[in-house]
């Protein structure tokens, strides 16, 4: 557990360790997300690498492609219509 203090402008400081558990860099942003009594800190890029791929689950499948060689006929087949 680790305990950070809020300044008198509403700032604090994310300890070392939990920065480096969560992957935050300099100029990443931070998503506080309420969940009953608690507010839950997330590293807003990987959540929205989350909801992509989510977003996409199963579209491979309806689109019939089963692996690589199937992606490089599409992405020809595509740049031809171009």
């Amino acid at each position: 557990m680790e305990l950070a203090k809020v300044t008198s402008k509403g700032q604090i400081t994310i300890p070392a360790e939990i920065r480096r558990k969560m992957g935050l860099k300099t100029g990443d942003k931070v998503l506080f997300v309420e969940d009953g009594d608690k507010v839950l800190m997330i590293n807003a890029t990987m959540e929205a690498l989350r909801e992509a791929q989510a977003a996409f689950a199963g579209e491979a499948e309806r689109a019939g492609l089963k692996d690589e060689e199937d992606v490089v006929k599409m992405i020809k087949e595509l740049r031809k219509e171009e």
